[in-house]
């Protein structure tokens, strides 16, 4: 599976001096819990039970949940503790993107009885402190100072595995039964001419920023890109997102990246589709991209370019092949047990899984723990994994999408049901989400579903419960849920469905008792 496939040689990992802002107090204290100044590796001791090799979320749940079970566990990092999540990745964007909702409801709070004097400002520098402010008090639950109190060597350095079950850390050797690699991933580049000399950001750097950009490209236009573009439009600055899509979220259905659309279009961020750049240069103080689209060139200026187009999996410099690992360009190859070729090793988050979120890789550490340490047989092909795109409104998913479900041979159906019909979006003035479920006609058990609202993230877990305990749908009617709650349009499903039930003749039938009875 590896032959023909080169990985970078000239990659470097990102030092996290390049990632914070180390004369930041804030930064100064995260750096100072994840990669303490003058930390010494301790001395390996003898065989462990389980060596883990990155110490983001799988790796840090795999660390503290084998060591709690008593195991002999080392951890290895050459970077910081915590990973993407807490410090490039869903804990800073989440709380730009919170900011960003508190500025535009600021602008747009008249119609509920908001009078401001003058127009709000954004203080785009306040808000990316108060940042790095939570991000670091997060950090705490991430430190190398907690980890070695669960009993887990940890190691600050590089590893390399120099045989099947032997990696090499800071120029010793390291024995293990069992180990997990957990390197994750890190921002695709694209191979655009003069992108390198003209400068970029990625999801690893911008959040280094403490001047807003008066003009950002953004891209690509999945979950990242949207994300951030809408967040730095409502901050203040003119944002143009491009993307060699027909749309934006092109995983997602069409009329649910279509709500999205709109509101990118309202909020004013230029969304250009179907668009390749050529080139980009340096124009003043400033950036010219010179792009295509539908035959046509384009010359577009800006200050900042973000790129947000896909993930790498970080596979150089580990040893796969002395360790007998296989892998290919999307990450290390694992069974459904989360093995690699090497039985002794077993791979977990975004280096192996095409599902690459948090808690996916959690979801994944916990099948390790069980099957490595416990001779186990979990699969993680039974997990049941959710995710939203946090913009506004957000974008949730769970399951299968209707294709999908008819691809793998389901009888399916679908319902779907307007916010517009539920009270308290209208009161919230987010009615023009959706709630959709897709179920199996002959049994009536859910198969998946997709939400579009202003928490439908909070909202789409209603829906997991249900698959993974094969809830049929007829479950959300007889669900109460407290009103009102946009949750709502989920039992509106469910009467919904509920009423295709009543067939004209359990109807006519229906109609003859109550008449006897009258």
């Amino acid at each position: 599976m590896t032959e023909g496939l080169r990985l970078n040689p000239n990659y470097k990992p990102m030092p996290f001096d390049e990632m914070m802002l180390v004369d930041d107090p804030y930064d100064k204290r995260l750096i100072e819990n994840c990669h303490p100044s003058g930390w010494v590796n301790p001395t390996p001791a003898g065989k462990y039970n389980l060596v883990v090799i990155g110490a983001g979320t799988a790796g840090l749940v795999s660390a503290a949940g084998a060591a709690g079970l008593g195991a002999k566990v080392a951890l290895i990092e050459r970077n910081l503790l915590g990973g993407d999540c807490l410090n490039v990745g869903c804990v800073p964007s989440k709380g730009v993107i919170r900011a960003a909702r508190a500025v535009y409801d600021a602008r747009n709070g008249s119609e509920f009885g908001v009078q401001l004097a003058g127009e709000p400002q954004a203080a785009f520098s306040a808000a990316m402190e108060r940042m790095r402010r939570l991000r670091a008090g997060i950090s705490e639950h991430d430190s190398v100072q907690r980890f070695t109190k669960l009993g887990v060597d940890v190691f600050m350095a590089n590893a390399c595995f120099v045989g099947p079950s032997t990696v090499a850390v800071d120029g010793r050797r390291v024995e293990f039964n069992r180990a997990v690699i957990a390197t994750g991933a890190r921002a695709a580049e694209p191979p655009i001419s003069g992108l390198q000399e003209g400068g970029y950001y990625t999801n690893e750097t911008i959040f280094t920023l403490t001047e807003l950009p008066r003009r950002l490209l953004v891209v690509g236009a999945g979950p990242i890109g949207c994300e951030l573009a809408q967040s730095f439009q409502r901050f203040g600055s003119q944002v143009t997102m491009i993307t060699d899509g027909m749309e934006i979220l092109p995983k997602e259905d069409p009329d649910a990246a279509a709500v999205l659309r709109r509101q990118l279009d309202r909020e004013g961020v230029r969304v250009i589709t179907a668009g390749m750049i050529q080139q980009v240069s340096r124009s003043g103080s400033g950036k010219r991209l010179a792009a295509e689209t539908a035959g046509k060139s384009h010359a577009l200026e800006c200050d900042a370019i973000l790129v947000a187009v896909g993930r790498t999996p970080n596979l150089e410099g580990l040893g796969l092949a002395e360790a007998g690992v296989e892998y290919t360009s999307h990450g290390v190859i694992v069974d459904d047990r989360l093995r690699t070729t090497n039985s002794r090793i077993y791979a977990a988050g975004d280096v192996c899984s095409r599902y690459k979120f948090t808690h996916a890789a959690d979801a994944m550490a916990r099948i390790i723990i069980a099957n490595a340490l416990f001779l186990a047989r979990r699969k993680v092909t039974d997990l049941v994994i959710p995710w939203c795109t946090y913009t506004d409104p957000e974008i949730a998913h769970v399951g299968y999408y209707e294709k999908d479900a008819r691809d793998a041979g389901l009888h399916v159906a679908t319902i779907s049901e307007s916010l517009s019909h539920v009270d308290r979006a209208i009161l919230d003035r987010e009615e023009e989400g959706f709630a959709r479920v897709h179920y199996d006609k002959k049994s009536g058990r859910i198969l998946g579903g997709t939400l579009v609202a202003g928490h439908a993230g909070e909202m789409i877990n209603e829906l997991t419960m249900a698959i993974v305990t094969k809830q049929k749908l007829g479950v959300l009617s007889a669900t109460i849920h407290s009103y009102p709650t946009q949750a709502e349009v989920l039992r509106k499903i469910g009467d919904a469905y509920m009423r295709t039930k009543l067939t004209p003749t359990i109807k006519n039938i229906f109609e003859k008792w109550l008449a006897w009875r009258r």
